[in-house]
């Protein structure tokens, strides 16, 4: 739910913090006082796109933040992209420069767009004020149906197999056009392959290698060096053991008298044992050291070979496994490319694969379009369509990323008439009528705590007015809502009624927004009820409507 925007310099608002309850609120005001300035804030700090002339003219900065109370399902995502928080709330920020750029911040911690938009998934659900010229176009009937049917991962699944299967297709086509090519490249990669493979050389075999070579190549000089070490430790009179032996004795008689010299006893001590333990390691390394010609010629030769191998292929000798497997990988695809009968089975797979999940999705959305429009022709004979009825065609198509049909919307505007598509029949007024009944049944399946509607009742006036104010209250039951709105009728039902006002200061025009009181609300129903002039009529109609 949200509790709190504050809003800093945006657009012709030079300072605005409102705070919000549960149930209905309302936000009303004289045409261009900035009632939908509120709804551009909300969209900026759940993720929309920023641009400079959201910063008040003469100001360095916009700076928008909103404050939600956060719902427990969200801290599983929050932990994972280490948001994770220990209380209930969270804050989301976004400031803009003169520019246009912008950061986003998430309880102070610096956030991407991305993240923003995925956490206001969870939060709000924005119904804007042309949301009905949108129900014209097919692309966003299939969009709302599939939403209202729960059927997003289906069709994303359709979706993918969809790609798939495009991408087989195109293998196929590639394999067909330039099977000489792929021929040539394939035993190209085949006679490289079988190089490598006649070398044979292992992980880690060329660094082993170049190790023994090393060693081999140097036995001689080492045999030498390590038996003068070996005399120089345990040579019999001159040995640094024994000598090391000796200034022990002598110190151990000192220790009779004086144990201020045992440190220097056992620093002794420490030295005789790594003396004789580096004797015991000498003796062992020289028994270990061979003069060995012959290994040393066949280590040249190895040798020689990869270098050989790794000249001819530009690399260097080190490099050949990882060459060898990114060759053994592309011979593989190059195969598999170049088999035709492999690859028409595989589009045959993949189509099929598609089908099936596009034949679950249409099955799917066949129940969901009888359930909604049930749900939206119910709700037409409260808007002043009694009689009309609200259908959607699944008419076959071409097999398509988003299934085997195209979604059409049909409405009948009165008794006995035939049901014909939705942009060819249906007037202003009808669209505005039948747009806020698929919001209000979208909303009462929503999980998000909060749901905006920005001047979705236009186009409605009279009875009709009174119910949309009935149904947003209705639904204000179940989830936070708040609604901009021009029409008293629909005002007089909020719970929370905020005013937008705009004036000169300074030779600035500034917005203003204030929470009503029940005397101030009077005035503002009755402003909206009769314009300018307030006369002691419309004061009462106001109150009436206030007291229904």
């Amino acid at each position: 739910m949200l509790r709190t925007l504050h809003l800093r310099d945006f657009v012709i608002v030079d300072q605005a913090e409102l705070h919000f309850d549960a149930g209905f609120t309302v936000f009303s005001g004289e045409t261009g006082a900035g009632k939908s300035i509120l709804i551009d804030a909300l969209s900026l700090v759940l993720g929309s796109r920023s641009d400079a002339r959201f910063v008040r003219e003469g100001c360095k900065r916009a700076d928008i933040s909103a404050l939600f109370k956060a719902p427990p399902s969200l801290q599983a995502w929050l932990e994972d992209q280490s948001l994770d928080t220990d209380q209930d709330e969270l804050v989301l920020r976004r400031v803009i420069d003169q520019q246009g750029r912008s950061k986003a911040y998430i309880n102070g911690i610096p956030a991407t767009l991305a993240q923003l938009k995925e956490l206001g998934e969870h939060l709000v659900d924005i119904h804007g004020q042309h949301a009905h010229q949108s129900l014209l176009q097919s692309v966003s009937q299939r969009t709302l149906l599939d939403t209202q049917g729960g059927l997003g991962p289906l069709a994303q699944e359709v979706q993918q197999y969809w790609q798939a299967w495009q991408s087989a297709k195109r293998r196929l086509a590639v394999a067909l056009e330039q099977a000489d090519k792929l021929n040539e490249e394939r035993d190209r990669l085949e006679w490289q392959a079988s190089e490598l493979a006649r070398l044979g050389l292992q992980p880690g075999e060329w660094e082993t290698l170049t190790t023994e070579h090393n060693r081999l190549a140097h036995a001689q000089s080492l045999l030498e060096n390590a038996n003068r070490a070996l005399e120089a430790l345990d040579g019999e009179e001159i040995g640094a053991r024994h000598l090391l032996n000796v200034a022990a004795q002598q110190i151990e008689h000192m220790l009779r008298h004086d144990e201020t010299v045992r440190s220097m006893y056992e620093t002794l001590e420490s030295a005789r044992i790594a003396a004789a333990e580096t004797v015991s390691d000498l003796s062992a390394y020289i028994n270990r050291v061979d003069l060995d010609p012959e290994r040393l010629t066949q280590a040249e030769d190895r040798m020689s070979a990869i270098f050989e191998l790794a000249r001819k292929f530009r690399i260097e000798p080190e490099s050949i496994p990882d060459f060898q497997a990114d060759i053994d990988q592309r011979l593989h695809e190059a195969s598999a490319n170049a088999d035709i009968s492999h690859l028409e089975h595989e589009v045959q797979a993949q189509h099929e694969q598609y089908l099936k999940a596009a034949k679950a999705l249409s099955k799917a959305r066949k129940k969901a379009a009888e359930t909604m429009a049930q749900q939206v022709t119910e709700a037409m004979q409260t808007l002043a369509m009694k009689g009309g009825r609200f259908d959607i065609a699944l008419n076959s198509g071409a097999e398509s990323a988003h299934g085997l049909e195209n979604i059409e919307f049909l409405v009948a505007g009165h008794t006995g008439a035939t049901p014909r598509p939705l942009a060819k029949v249906a007037s202003g007024g009808e669209l505005a009528r039948i747009s806020l009944a698929l919001s209000v049944i979208a909303s009462q399946a929503a999980r998000v705590p909060t749901l905006i509607f920005d001047e979705v009742d236009s186009g409605v006036g009279g009875a009709v007015a009174e119910v949309v104010g009935q149904l947003l209250k209705a639904l204000g039951q179940q989830h936070q809502v708040l609604c901009v709105t021009h029409l008293p009728q629909v005002a007089a039902y909020g719970h929370h009624h905020y005013r937008v006002s705009k004036a000169v200061v300074k030779n600035k025009t500034e917005s203003k927004i204030e929470l009503l009181t029940p005397t101030s609300r009077v005035d503002e129903v009755a402003r909206m009820l009769g314009g300018l002039e307030i006369t002691d009529t419309t004061l009462r109609h106001a109150k009436e409507m206030l007291a229904r």
